[in-house]
């Protein structure tokens, strides 16, 4: 009865501390959303309610022409060509690199249980070559790389795949280190290279897990790549930009509804990849 009447007066014994949590949370918040300049009952008002809705009217009904819809279409599949095409470039950079950052894959740390000084070296370079290629968004790359090369896909491609290196890398190296490491150091003993102890020791052990981040990946790589197409770098994003520049909203329209057909295809094969392999 004494404990009932207890937990009546304290029903939640870490009140104070939930509370003195949220207080911490809005203190740092507040200045955060000052600085931001995060107003959103403009959204409300009268002015912004009238354009909103002479933007909005303008969507309806979606352009659903014979020859825009064949010209969206072409320019969608250059978007996936440019995702899937910047992708495997960063997987071809992505893989050396994981060879070298991954701290597992250290011959002179397995036999000795100390990495040789060269050995380290060369480790760290790879690990801020890895955090120097992520920091950079696409989006940046893009821009820079549009400058170089000119408008066009050759841009997007580039861009991706410079970004998905070091993120490809990153993450492959974290998960490789966590996995089981048996296999991979009994081959590395046993005097197999690294790049065999990473196909046949490691990767069997995390097929399903770096699989699994590399599809998340791609259907990121689909939505960088149409926000790039923003910057000239091509696909349907290039093609949105011009539209909207024309204030043509009904193409918008079109393709905005193309675009999230596509981002859900792109869910749904990873998805099935990932239950394939789970």
């Amino acid at each position: 009865m004494s404990m009932l009447v207890k937990a009546a007066h304290h029903p939640d014994p870490a009140w104070r501390g939930r509370i003195a949590a949220t207080l911490v949370a809005l203190i740092l918040l507040w200045p955060m959303l000052v600085a931001s300049e995060f107003k959103p009952w403009i959204l409300l008002d009268a002015q912004s309610l009238q354009a909103t809705w002479g933007f909005l009217s303008g969507f309806f009904p979606p352009a659903h022409s014979r020859e825009f819809l064949l010209l969206i279409l072409e320019a969608t599949w250059q978007t996936i060509a440019i995702a899937t095409a910047g992708l495997t470039l960063g997987l071809l950079g992505a893989i050396p690199l994981t060879l070298l950052a991954t701290e597992s894959m250290s011959v002179s740390l397995l036999e000795t249980g100390r990495m040789r000084l060269s050995g380290a070296i060369v480790r760290q370079a790879a690990r801020w070559l890895l955090v120097l290629l992520r920091s950079v968004p696409e989006l940046v790359w893009a821009l820079l790389l549009v400058r170089i090369v000119g408008l066009g896909p050759t841009a997007g491609v580039l861009a991706i795949s410079l970004t998905y290196s070091g993120m490809l890398g990153k993450v492959y190296a974290e998960i490789l280190e966590s996995s089981e490491a048996h296999a991979t150091q009994s081959l590395l003993k046993n005097g197999g290279s690294r790049l065999a102890s990473l196909i046949y020791g490691a990767l069997p052990a995390s097929a399903s897990e770096l699989v699994s981040y590399t599809t998340f990946r791609w259907e990121c790589a689909i939505r960088g790549s149409v926000v790039m197409g923003f910057v000239g770098a091509g696909g349907i994003g290039q093609r949105m930009d011009e539209s909207m520049k024309m204030l043509a909203g009904s193409e918008v329209s079109t393709m905005l509804i193309i675009f999230v057909l596509l981002v859900a295809c792109a869910d749904l094969v990873s998805t099935f990849l990932r239950k394939r392999l789970g």
